[in-house]
């Protein structure tokens, strides 16, 4: 492991902000084999000791990013509450230790899911003011008119505030169903279906195809692999038609 500044491997360790993790160091509290540290010092938490109030921090755990393909039925969650037998998400997933889960599904959606050991990387992939993407193909009952579609784009009124801009592609419809492709940035609680019931187009199928610009590819149901670096950057990068969201939002703004 290469060596990194002492206070982002503490703050790492968990003992407060960076800027909190300086002031110990400027405090003389910290030492590295046995020397009194001074803030800027480097160190390698793999092969140094390094002692905080003469305790020795442990090297933080590595980074973990899973991709799985939820199967419908399948509940986004590490445990199921009780008396609900359905299985987890965890569950499918055999490694040790705490996984976050980052784009929670319900159990009648599919698709794919994170599930990591990076807490700040599953809050800033699961805010909406970072505007990381979010892609599912839909499926509605009944031919999508050109003005519902507008209206899904701009957002509706949902538990007393409006849902936020979204991009709604059309790649398929006849009299009985719509086929979508829906980009969002947002993800309040089955909001994908209750908008699309509000609008009189009921949900027939949900799957969500891609976190920013990763996609599921050929993964079948219920599998799942650690990305790679290549794959996490696609997962960080937001997919093309975030430019068509914003311009949607601005013109939301010019409207009111």
């Amino acid at each position: 492991m290469p060596q990194q500044r002492l206070q982002k491997i503490m703050a790492q360790a968990e003992l407060g902000s960076r800027r909190r993790c300086e002031e110990i160091i400027r405090q003389g509290r910290v030492r590295v084999n046995g020397a009194v540290a001074a803030l800027g010092a480097k160190a390698d938490p793999a092969t140094d000791i390094i002692l905080v109030d003469g305790a020795r921090i442990q090297p933080a755990a590595e980074h973990l990013y899973i991709v799985v393909n939820k199967p419908k039925g399948v509940l986004s969650a590490n445990r199921a509450d009780k008396g609900d037998e359905r299985p987890t998400i965890r569950e499918l997933v055999d490694v040790p230790g705490h996984l976050f889960t980052i784009g929670r599904l319900d159990a009648d959606s599919e698709g794919l899911m994170i599930l990591t050991n990076d807490g700040e990387l599953a809050n800033r992939l699961g805010h909406p003011r970072y505007e990381h993407t979010k892609t599912y193909k839909v499926t509605v009952r009944g031919k999508l008119s050109e003005e519902a579609r507008v209206q899904w784009e701009s957002g509706i009124w949902l538990d007393d505030s409006r849902t936020a801009a979204c991009s709604v592609k059309i790649l398929a419809s006849n009299k009985r169903s719509s086929t979508l492709r829906v980009v969002m940035l947002e993800g309040r609680k089955r909001q994908i279906r209750r908008v699309a019931a509000a609008l009189g187009y009921p949900v027939l199928r949900l799957v969500r195809t891609h976190i920013g610009q990763l996609g599921l590819g050929t993964l079948r149901k219920g599998a799942w692999y650690q990305l790679d670096a290549e794959e996490i950057a696609a997962m960080t990068t937001a997919a093309r038609e975030l430019a068509d969201i914003r311009r949607a939002r601005r013109q939301r703004k010019r409207k009111r």
